[in-house]
């Protein structure tokens, strides 16, 4: 592996079972823990890079010490070609987490791994918590999504002819004077959806989310911007989707303030991520104390 001066190798790829998977890859000498960011739909592992100062994902968490693997989920980056063996919830879950251990071979990866994804990501993350290999996390962060549309996004894909419904674009991108212009529209991370999640749309926030939340067994926190036009935010459909977490030992929403839709891109990703960051440290203490406790009641 090649690193860059900054330790970012924007270039990274590696093959597992015979599928090329791309990455952004930040990694420090000896990590809090590892932190994997999985993108939203149409886009890629950019979304979490940000080039304008104070908004990368990549840059603040290396600051604090955790390595972050931003990975372009399956069917998206160089796995694009792929995308037709990729109908497999479980493939896909499979499929991430060998990336993950490809990614960082024998590198250290302090307290465990950490998961965090944004809208259409959250699928995966989701299902890759519940998995059996899953409870060995220190916690998701699962932020832009959601259960019920909001009024405006309900109101768009009521009117919508068949096919993507116009204006949905537009409201990932409201208010607009939350996010730097070159922000707006995703025109450096956007990347073409794989098939699949056309599925996606009918079954996941209907049907599946509430029946694969409740397998999760690790610490959840909850996002969403307090002007997000796609799905609910008040009250108490955030504490609906948190209640989905029965089995998590701590489950924790937020609602962002000043932040629409595209959290990790707007004006106070560097807030938002931070508070994040916040919670991945707190996971990473409380992993400390179980071994601790674990080691002692061995003795």
């Amino acid at each position: 592996m090649t690193v860059t001066a900054d330790g970012l190798d924007a270039a990274r790829v590696v093959e597992v079972g015979g599928i090329p998977m791309s990455a952004l890859v930040r990694q420090v000498a000896q990590p809090r823990a590892v932190i994997v960011a999985l993108h939203g739909g149409a886009a890629s592992a950019r979304y979490f890079h940000h080039p304008g100062p104070r908004l990368s994902l990549l840059d603040t968490a290396a600051a604090l010490g955790f390595t972050v693997l931003a990975i372009d989920r399956p069917g998206y980056g160089r796995s694009a070609p792929y995308e037709s063996t990729m109908d497999s919830p479980d493939f896909r879950v499979g499929l991430a987490y060998a990336t993950v251990d490809a990614l960082l071979g024998d590198a250290p990866r302090g307290a465990g791994l950490f998961l965090f994804a944004h809208s259409a990501g959250s699928e995966l993350t989701i299902r890759m918590a519940a998995a059996e290999r899953g409870r060995d996390l220190l916690g998701i962060e699962v932020a832009g999504t959601g259960r019920h549309w909001h009024d405006r996004a309900a109101e768009i894909i009521a009117s919508a002819q068949p096919g993507r419904p116009t204006g949905i674009q537009s409201i990932l991108w409201e208010p607009r004077e939350l996010y730097p212009p070159e922000s707006i529209g995703g025109r450096y991370f956007a990347g073409p959806g794989p098939a699949y999640e056309g599925a996606l749309l009918k079954t996941w926030s209907p049907r599946d989310f509430a029946l694969v939340a409740p397998q999760v067994s690790v610490p959840v926190q909850y996002t969403l911007g307090d002007h997000d036009h796609v799905w609910r935010n008040d009250p108490a459909s955030m504490a609906d989707i948190a209640a989905l977490f029965s089995a998590s030992p701590r489950v924790l929403v937020n609602l962002q303030a000043h932040s629409g839709h595209n959290l990790s891109v707007g004006r106070t990703a560097a807030a938002y991520h931070l508070k994040v960051l916040s919670f991945v440290e707190e996971c990473v203490v409380a992993h400390a104390e179980r071994k601790v406790s674990t080691e002692n009641i061995g003795r």
